[in-house]
């Protein structure tokens, strides 16, 4: 069986299971409080964007009133640290992404286990990563960039979005395999770290085709690589980054929706029912395809088991370059 068809099933066999929990729970959630989904990244890129989807939908689905909240600072940890100290009753929610997962491997200060202390909801879409250059720059592909990179490194630097991003796993992985050892520049989100490319201040970045590829077509950063198996139907002038030269290079985003620590199962599994049903909406879909997201369908066992595999391969990647958190 394929995979979607697998997904769907699950997603199917979740919804029969939440029959009678689902009665129980709507009695006492919600009930006369507004749910906050908390983005602990700024406005402007798929993570705000989602968490303002997620709002809509629990307003629109539980006839409660929900707000998207965007609590940023400390690479995410301001409002992941919101969340994890939130009461565990459903009225605290946290839209995020990847970067919740490996968030302890790569700052000193974040000192919890996204496993144990928060309850993962649904996995709710995800995206290939994409890596672009300044139109500023020459360069027209990603052999030319690593030629000119290793001979004046001084002259080249490569933005990352947030300590933890998945374009910061993925800029260490180029650095490694290429051994061009690019400057990487942090900023505060992705729209600064676009501003600073499209103004040629920062030569290089890699981020989620989401944020990307809508930016190419104005001509003022051009696409190099995605970093994925197969080209994009949306981008199919970009080569995958095998193509490109760097075979097995793989690196996508993802993004989701936890809860505080012991929020009953009941509410739990409701959110997860939402989120399958959101993400089936043809509307829904259409939307998310036009900016390069693929809908996510999981039960929560699901998406603990993929993000546990998402926290090890990180931990193997930091490891063989002897990262130390910051």
């Amino acid at each position: 069986m394929k995979r979607r068809s697998l997904l769907a099933a699950g997603a199917a066999g979740s919804l029969g299971l939440l029959a009678a929990p689902t009665v129980r729970a709507q009695a006492a959630w919600p009930h006369g409080r507004p749910i906050r989904v908390v983005c602990p990244w700024p406005p402007g890129a798929a993570n705000d964007m989602l968490a303002r989807l997620t709002a809509a939908r629990l307003q629109e689905k539980l006839g409660a009133v929900a707000v998207a909240e965007n609590r940023t600072g400390g690479a995410g940890l301001v409002g992941t640290r919101e969340v994890l100290g939130a009461a565990p009753d459903g009225y605290t929610l946290l839209a995020s992404a990847f970067n919740t997962a490996v968030m302890p491997l790569v700052l000193k200060n974040a000192n919890f286990d996204p496993m144990t202390d928060l309850e993962v909801c649904a996995r709710t879409a995800q995206a290939p990563l994409v890596m672009a250059i300044t139109a500023a720059r020459p360069q027209r592909t990603l052999a030319e960039v690593i030629e000119a990179a290793k001979a004046r490194p001084r002259e080249w630097s490569i933005a990352i979005t947030s300590l933890g991003a998945a374009s910061h796993l993925a800029t260490i992985e180029l650095n490694r395999r290429t051994g061009a050892n690019l400057e990487m520049v942090a900023y505060r989100g992705t729209q600064p770290a676009l501003q600073d490319l499209m103004a040629g201040n920062v030569h290089l970045l890699i981020d989620p085709s989401s944020n990307i590829l809508p930016h190419v077509e104005g001509g003022r950063i051009r696409a190099l690589g995605i970093a994925s198996k197969e080209r994009s139907q949306l981008a199919p002038n970009v080569p995958t980054m095998a193509e490109a030269g760097l075979p097995g290079y793989e690196f996508g985003s993802w993004y989701g929706v936890w809860a505080p620590k012991g929020t009953p199962n009941e509410i739990v599994m409701r959110i997860n029912a939402l989120m399958h049903e959101t993400m089936r909406d043809p509307a829904i879909v259409q939307r998310l395809t036009q900016q390069v997201l693929e809908p996510v369908i999981e039960t929560p066992a699901q998406s603990r088991q993929f993000i546990a595999a998402e926290i090890t391969r990180a931990s193997e990647l930091l490891r063989s370059v002897n990262y130390q958190p910051e």
